[in-house]
């Protein structure tokens, strides 16, 4: 590909980053296999619904608790049911090494781009974090979006990541606002999507600093809800945006239960509602919610279900 030709690519992945970045679960079956069927109903119809973007072994997909077979395996399926009509994000992660192989090999298996997740281990370096993002974003052949969760990186090493060639993302999953408009103030010229990494609740106050497009767990259940807070975003409509992501509220706090060990299960509970035997979060996620937390859900979504 040419320079021009590059750049002009890396400039339309970036507009589309500006929508929704949909992660999709992995359902499992009652033995605790993927649920291979279940996966593509479930990327379809969030592809169908017209969300921008497909992430594939993210966290809502219990990335931690996938083996590097099952992440691939998991994201082919993804990319093969989505057929091109949403872009085709890939997660990777952990070890260096099996990020890299991992990024180098998800071009060929239906990748548009790559998330790559900030390293858990507990005794990460935050300059050696960024260093991280680098050496995998030098590797790939295929355009890179940096997933940062906490900003425990200098603003320098933060800004090297978002000025590297090939990563036109930044997932900014951290409440420090006045870091992110820092952020975006310095790299106002540069050509890298400031993402809200923090789903609907926390979209409008991320705009109002400059970022834009925001990622979603919630597209699982209802992506109509996802897109009108998006479209009421984009209008400058806050009033609006606001009003919407109130219908969703008790949904998101239930998610921050035992420390966001139940991010995940509330929402597969929320599609079991729905009809959708997905199975259980693995293990070390919440298993499942309590008798009364599920009554609360349940009157959640049939109260969602009557708004729309």
């Amino acid at each position: 590909m040419y320079q021009n030709e590059k750049e002009s690519y890396h400039q339309a992945l970036i507009a589309r980053l500006k929508g929704i970045s949909g992660v999709h679960v992995t359902p499992y079956t009652d033995d605790g296999e993927i649920n291979e069927s279940l996966l593509k109903k479930i990327v379809d119809r969030i592809s169908c619904a017209g969300i921008h973007t497909i992430v594939s072994a993210g966290n809502t997909a219990e990335f931690y608790s996938l083996s590097p077979n099952e992440i691939q395996r998991v994201q082919c399926l993804a990319a093969e049911v989505n057929a091109g009509r949403s872009l085709m994000m890939m997660a990777v992660g952990r070890s260096l090494k099996e990020a890299i192989s991992r990024g180098k090999q998800a071009k060929h298996d239906g990748a548009d781009l790559l998330l790559i997740h900030q390293p858990m281990d507990p005794f990460a370096s935050p300059n050696a974090q960024a260093e991280y993002f680098l050496r995998i974003a030098e590797s790939v052949a295929i355009p890179v979006v940096a997933y940062i969760r906490s900003d425990a990186m200098t603003i320098s090493d933060i800004l090297i990541i978002a000025r590297h060639k090939n990563i036109v993302g930044v997932k900014f999953a951290s409440t420090n606002l006045i870091l992110l408009s820092q952020c975006i103030n310095e790299t106002i010229y540069s050509d890298v999507a400031w993402i809200c990494g923090l789903a609907e609740g926390w979209a409008a106050p991320f705009y109002s600093v400059g970022a834009r497009g925001f990622t979603s767990g919630f597209v699982n259940i209802k992506p109509e809800i996802s897109l009108s807070i998006h479209s009421a975003l984009e209008d400058g409509d806050y009033k609006k945006a606001r009003a919407t992501v109130a219908k969703i509220a008790g949904f998101e706090r239930m998610r921050t239960k035992y420390n966001n060990g139940a991010n995940v299960t509330v929402v597969k509970e929320a599609l079991k509602i729905l009809g959708f035997e997905v199975g259980k979060v693995r293990l070390p996620g919440q298993h499942q919610l309590s008798s009364d937390e599920h009554s609360e859900l349940v009157a959640i979504i049939n109260k969602l279900s009557d708004k729309i």
